[in-house]
């Protein structure tokens, strides 16, 4: 809500820089889906991508916090994995973003709904809370019947949809499934929240940057991948 805040009242003219980064701390999907547009309608190509990927970095801080705030234990063995991944999209960031100033850039209209629905709002907080208690529902049924690996699996699912409701259901699971599946769960679900992000990224955006937002998704998603590999081996 302090994010949604400064953005709107503070920074409502902010140029692409500060949006992707604010926006990424809001919501990091539809953050990429407005600046995928609004660069379609003129902005800089390289700084669109140096914007969105900024966003998707901040998405591993955002989900680190939350995890410190409901589940600790979990959070202690996301640390590593998050920031390799924040790290990832800091470098894709520096490097599609070059020498260009935030100052120089184009601005974005602070109307354009980059500082998304105020989260207190009726509407948008019954979408969570309804998406919490389906995804509450959903999870308790997978973990009776398929057990961790269910849930690690569901996880794939989920990331195509708002991942949050989903994660904080599962950071507050006290039975019937382990630290370490939660932590897999969770990275499963962002993987796969960047697939959904890298294909409205495309299908938005112009022919111009397709190349370039490609190549920076399948190096995030890669990535991704690895953590996921390695997290099934431990």
């Amino acid at each position: 809500y302090c994010i949604y805040l400064l953005k709107k009242f503070i920074y409502p003219d902010s140029g692409i820089m500060i949006t992707g980064l604010f926006g990424g701390i809001y919501s990091s999907t539809a953050t990429t889906v407005i600046l995928a547009r609004k660069e379609r309608q003129g902005l800089q190509g390289p700084q669109t991508v140096a914007a969105i990927m900024i966003a998707n970095g901040m998405m591993y801080l955002r989900i680190l916090v939350l995890a410190l705030i409901f589940n600790v234990a979990v959070a202690r063995l996301l640390v590593v994995p998050f920031l390799v991944m924040f790290g990832v999209s800091y470098i894709l960031f520096r490097f599609n973003a070059g020498k260009t100033q935030d100052s120089a850039e184009s601005d974005i209209d602070g109307n354009d709904g980059t500082s998304g629905k105020n989260p207190l709002e009726f509407r948008t907080a019954s979408i969570f809370g309804l998406l919490f208690v389906v995804f509450a529902l959903i999870t308790d049924f997978v973990l009776k019947k398929y057990g961790s690996t269910g849930i690690t699996n569901l996880a794939y699912i989920v990331g195509v949809t708002d991942i949050d409701p989903f994660l904080l259901n599962l950071l507050q699971q006290k039975e019937g499934i382990g630290e370490m599946a939660i932590t897999l769960a969770i990275i499963n679900a962002t993987n796969s929240n960047n697939l959904l992000k890298m294909t409205y990224a495309i299908s938005l955006s112009s022919k111009n940057i397709r190349r370039k937002l490609l190549t920076n998704f399948l190096i995030l998603i890669v990535s991704g991948l690895l953590i996921s590999i390695i997290y099934y081996l431990l």
